[in-house]
Order: structure tokens, then C-alpha cells, then sequence
């Protein structure tokens, strides 16, 4: 059984997770992480679930980081490279219309998500959430917001021309942004209206692999 270490409140941990539910795979979750535990934060003086920084997890990811996974013996670190095997070894139909250019334009997106809305959506989490509230950083919640505001409009107006990101089915490039845009909607923040983002928010939230993992307030809101 393919084995994979992280937390469901990483949006790096959580691509992993709705692509194994939407191909349907069984695994073995083994919750790992340097900055969250079972109770919250770090920040805020909780446990972590720890494992990363140990001689075996670091033989298998020398960063320490999370997500990794065994798949018989086969490991594999970072989140994009794990989906992009998931889909190509079990869903290639599934997850990219067994197409190489349905693939290649999947791939640019996650490649774009993890360059335009992981580092302000990081920011986020960390100031609206994570930090003890005397230490938050209203200028650094402003500069994210923004950025992710100018990204979230690029997505708004490519979704205006395919009804997902990478044609008209769902791919694994809709995976990774989709877990971000969820928790960018969860967010006490102000939000411009932008239709097509929201019509296809609306069609993830429907999938029921979304619902199994992603779409639980407390995988987001974790403080």
C-alpha cells in the first residue's frame, strides 16, 4: 500500500490527497510535520507531529519537508511531481485525457500556482491564522492579498476561455489551484467578484474527492 507522510492542513499534503481520492488509490496516511500538530501551531506553543527531522524520514526527503511518499519502494518528494506521477502511473485518462498536450498545459498550471499563489497564500495562512494575533503583520496581509487578487484575476480570465484550467474536463492542473482558490474563498477577507473563477470553484466543490479532503474549514483554519 503506497504510504504518504504529511497533514491535511498543507495545501502541499492536501494535492496529494484529492488526487489519490479521485484515482481512488489506497494509502496509509502517517501525519508529519515540523510546524503543525494535532492541536494547531507551533507559533502558538503546540506539538508538531514531528518525523521529518528524524535520520529515516531525512534518508527519504532531505529537505524535511512534506509531502513524501512510498509507492513499493519508490519515493518521491515534492507535491507537483507526486500528482504528476499519481496521474501518470494510475488515471493518465482521469487526470490528463492521456494527452501529452492536455499533460503539458496541466503542468504549466501547477508550475504557475506554485510561482503566483503559494508564497501569498503562505503569507495568509500564517498572518490570519497561525501567528498568536500580536504578532500579525497587517502590511504583509494587505501585499498578499493583492497579489494573490492580481494572480486570482489571470485564472479568472483563462477560465473565461475553457471551462477548466487545462481544457473543457478536469485534469491534474486543476488540483493544486483549486486547493488554494478553496481556501482564498474561506478567507475573512474582502474579495472583488470574479465569475469565472467562482463558476468553476463551484464544479471542484461538486467532485467528491474535493468534498473527502479538501473542502473541511479545519484543514484551512487550523491555528
Amino acid at each position: 500500500m503506497l504510504k504518504l507522510w504529511g497533514r491535511p492542513t498543507s495545501t502541499r499534503t492536501l494535492k496529494v490527497l484529492w488526487t489519490l481520492a479521485e484515482i481512488e488509490l489506497p494509502f496509509e496516511l502517517i501525519l508529519a510535520s515540523a510546524t503543525m500538530g494535532a492541536e494547531g501551531s507551533v507559533y502558538k506553543g503546540n506539538r508538531p507531529h514531528g518525523i521529518v527531522a528524524g535520520p529515516a524520514y531525512r534518508a527519504m526527503n532531505p529537505n524535511g519537508t512534506v509531502p513524501t511518499i512510498d509507492d513499493a519502494g519508490f519515493i518521491l518528494w515534492e507535491s507537483n511531481a507526486i500528482v504528476r506521477y499519481l496521474a501518470m502511473r494510475y488515471a493518465p485518462r482521469l487526470l490528463y485525457g492521456d494527452d501529452l498536450a492536455t499533460f503539458a498545459r496541466a503542468g504549466q498550471w501547477m508550475d504557475w500556482d506554485n510561482a503566483e499563489l503559494m508564497r501569498a497564500q503562505h503569507t495568509l495562512v500564517m498572518q490570519l491564522v497561525r501567528l498568536p494575533p500580536a504578532e500579525r503583520d497587517r502590511a504583509q496581509i494587505g501585499t498578499a492579498r493583492e497579489d494573490l487578487i492580481a494572480a486570482f484575476r489571470i485564472l479568472d480570465a483563462e477560465l473565461g476561455r475553457r471551462r477548466f484550467i487545462a481544457g473543457e474536463h478536469f485534469s491534474m492542473g486543476d488540483i493544486p489551484i483549486g486547493v488554494h482558490a478553496h481556501r482564498w474563498y474561506l478567507y475573512d477577507i474582502e474579495r472583488p467578484p470574479m465569475a469565472n473563477l467562482a463558476r468553476w470553484y463551484a464544479e471542484l466543490r461538486g467532485r467528491r474527492a474535493f468534498q473527502r479532503w479538501v473542502e473541511n474549514p479545519a484543514h484551512h483554519l487550523a491555528g
